[in-house]
C-alpha cells in the first residue's frame, strides 16, 4: 500500500463551546490556520483531540468537520482508541467510509494488553478494513511495547504502513530501519527527541505543541530534511522547554493553555481533565511567555 506520509503532522486539539459541546468552527478554523501555517498532515482524535473524551457519534462528526476543512489539501489520520477490539474495528470501518485518509490505532484501552493481545488488535482492525494505519507504539504511556519481534509479525498485514514511535528511546530507531528498511513509515512521537529522531532517519513528526508554534516545527523538520542541522539546533533549543509540555500527563491542558495564549484556540477540556490553576498555570505561562519572548526570526533560515 503507497503512502507519501512525510513532514510536520499536529495532533490536533478539539475545541469546545463553553457549556464544553463541540465549537466545530472554532476547531475547522484552528485546523484551517494550521494547514495556512504549512503543516503537512493533520491527526484528529489523538490523544491530544481528547478522543476517549467523546461519544462515538461526537467522534463522527469530528471527522466529518475535520476532512471538510481540509478539502483535500494534506493527509487526514484519525485516532483509533477504543475499549474493545470489537468497537475499534468499527470505528475504523466507519473512518473509511467517512474518507480518512488513514488511522493512528492506539491498543486497546482501559486494559493493559499484553504484546501478544496488542498485535491480535492491530491485526483485526487490518484486516477488517482497507484505510492505511499507522501504529502508535507507545509503552511509556500505554503499557505495552510491540517489540522488533512483535513487528515482524505485524509487517504481514499489507496495510499497517507505519509507525509511530514513541518508546523515548531513540535506539528503537535505528533497530527498525535495520530489521525493515523501509518497510514502514517511521514517524517520531516523543515530542523533546523530535530532532534527533529526524535526525536518525525518520521522515515524519508527530506533534502536540505544533498546534501552537506550526511555522517552528516545519522550520525545523526542513532544515533536517535538508542536513541543515545547525541551523535547526537553533530553533530546537529555543523550542526545548514548550516541547517538554508535551511529555507530561497533562498535556492536553498544557497544549490547549498555550494555544489560548497564542490566540489560536481555547484551553477548555472536558473532565475529568480540568484547566491548570496554581503553580502549574503559572509553569506553563512562565515558559509560554519567554519563548515569545525570545522567538526567533525564521527569515533568516532562507527556507524553501
Amino acid at each position: 500500500m503507497m503512502i507519501n506520509w512525510k513532514g510536520v503532522y499536529p495532533a490536533v486539539t478539539t475545541q469546545y463551546n463553553d457549556d464544553l459541546s463541540i465549537n466545530f468552527d472554532a476547531t475547522q478554523h484552528m485546523i484551517d490556520t494550521i494547514i495556512k501555517d504549512g503543516v503537512d498532515g493533520i491527526i484528529a482524535l489523538g490523544t491530544v483531540g481528547e478522543n476517549a473524551s467523546h461519544t462515538r457519534e461526537e467522534k463522527f462528526a469530528v471527522l466529518k468537520a475535520v476532512k471538510e476543512v481540509v478539502a483535500g489539501r494534506v493527509p487526514v489520520l484519525s485516532g483509533v482508541a477504543e475499549t474493545t477490539t470489537q468497537f475499534a474495528v468499527v470505528f475504523a470501518q466507519e473512518c473509511e467510509k467517512i474518507g480518512l485518509d488513514g488511522l493512528m490505532v492506539l491498543p486497546g484501552m482501559i486494559y493493559r494488553s499484553d504484546e501478544a493481545e496488542a498485535i491480535y488488535h492491530y491485526q483485526q482492525i487490518a484486516r477488517n478494513c482497507n484505510l492505511p494505519i499507522m501504529l502508535y507504539n507507545n509503552p511509556v504511556t500505554y503499557g505495552v511495547d510491540v517489540s522488533i519481534e512483535g513487528m515482524k509479525v505485524l509487517a504481514a498485514e499489507k496495510n499497517i504502513v507505519s509507525i509511530k514511535e514513541a518508546t523515548a528511546d531513540t535506539r528503537r530507531i535505528s533497530e527498525l530501519f535495520s530489521a525493515f528498511g523501509d518497510r514502514f513509515v517511521i514517524f517520531g512521537g516523543v515530542d523533546d527527541i523530535a530532532l534527533e529522531s529526524l535526525m536518525l532517519g525518520c521522515t515524519g513528526w508527530i506533534s502536540g505543541l505544533t498546534n501552537v508554534f506550526p511555522k517552528e516545527s516545519v522550520a525545523i523538520y526542513k532544515l533536517a530534511e535538508q542536513g541543515r542541522y545547525a541551523e535547526a539546533l537553533e530553533i530546537w533549543r529555543w523550542f526545548l522547554p514548550l516541547l517538554r509540555l508535551d511529555t507530561v500527563p497533562k498535556l492536553v491542558q498544557c497544549i490547549k493553555l498555550c494555544e489560548q495564549l497564542a490566540g489560536r484556540g481555547s484551553e477548555l477540556t472536558r473532565p475529568p481533565r480540568m484547566p491548570l490553576t496554581g503553580e502549574e498555570r503559572v509553569n506553563v505561562e512562565r515558559i509560554y511567555n519567554e519563548a515569545v519572548a525570545r522567538r526567533i526570526d525564521l527569515s533568516k533560515f532562507n527556507i524553501d
